[in-house]
């Protein structure tokens, strides 16, 4: 499937000491770029959360946030003695220093590591489920958006499969009326450099410049490989829009399964094909169609930025 890389997904999960919650906001980039925003007291589970990560995600610049908001009172239960015995021991210690070292408040305290017991698989637990949930929401986000661009770009690429049609349709008389100007004005030379007539003109000096007029018309004028491979070109870019792997190949995380980087090519080559049938118009119908095709595929090359 499709999956755009710009999406959003956040979720909060609530535990015995407080809320968590984590956050995930995606943009488009040429390599899978993630960046952690997370308070002290979650900074250890960034190797957690990045594996995670990586394995629903190929590509994409991912910043990730997490907050925590503890509760401000706690069971009486829940406090662990010895822990608070070493805290009030500090800050004696402390105090024989800077006798004029304030008493924490409350909520400090209760922060205090192993103040409320062994929190910290209850925090961990909660940040993990909140960014499973988080993850969830902004992967559908990612399919949502990459099913418009692949509906939008596939809008395009009908588009341009009607000018290849035109083109193909007008080419038999693109190519008469050019080998009629080609007639006339061979004649026209012959006539100029053979006022005589062609009577003492050698078999082999007539073929060289047949020869030499011919390979100027395949040059000039004849685009069907050009339209042939556009068309090539369009049945691979409606396959990868759809989400078929090409020749059977399976989807690598930043590799050549890569969507995005497989139409990120094919487009350079469908941009090749259109540049060359521009500079072999013959017809201004021709020069038209080069002009729209670059256009429809210009606006496909900034859609396929987007997909992952």
């Amino acid at each position: 499937m499709i999956r755009s890389m710009t999406a959003f997904g956040n979720a909060a999960e609530a535990c015995s000491l407080g809320l968590v919650a984590v956050e995930l906001r995606g943009v488009n980039s040429r390599f899978l770029d993630l960046h952690f925003r997370l308070p002290d007291d979650l900074r250890h589970l960034e190797t957690a959360l990045r594996e995670r990560i990586q394995r629903h995600v190929s590509r994409g610049k991912i910043e990730i946030r997490g907050n925590v908001q503890r509760q401000t009172a706690t069971m009486a239960g829940k406090l662990n003695p010895d822990a608070l015995r070493q805290l009030a021991a500090t800050l004696e210690q402390v105090k024989t220093l800077l006798p004029e070292v304030q008493a924490p408040r409350l909520a400090e305290v209760l922060a205090w590591p192993g103040v409320q017991g062994d929190t910290e698989g209850d925090w961990d637990a909660a940040t993990l489920t909140a960014a499973d949930s988080a993850l969830e929401q902004f992967n559908q986000g990612r399919l949502a958006e990459g099913q418009r661009l692949a509906q939008t770009m596939g809008e395009w690429a009908t588009s341009i499969a009607d000018i290849v049609q035109t083109v193909e349709s007008a080419l038999p008389q693109v190519l008469t009326e050019y080998r009629e100007r080609q007639a006339r004005k061979l004649r026209e030379t012959f006539d100029t450099a053979f006022p005589n007539g062609l009577e003492h003109v050698s078999g082999p000096e007539l073929s060289e410049r047949l020869a030499h007029e011919t390979a100027l018309f395949s040059l000039r004028i004849d685009v069907a490989e050009e339209v042939a491979r556009l068309r090539s070109h369009l049945v691979e870019l409606r396959q990868i829009l759809a989400g078929k792997p090409a020749g059977g190949e399976r989807r690598q995380r930043g590799g050549a399964g890569s969507a995005g980087k497989r139409l990120d090519f094919l487009l350079q080559e469908m941009n090749r094909e259109a540049n060359t049938l521009g500079s072999k118009a013959g017809a201004i119908e021709m020069t038209r169609a080069a002009v729209d095709l670059k256009l429809l595929i210009e606006q496909l090359r900034e859609q396929a930025q987007n997909i992952e």
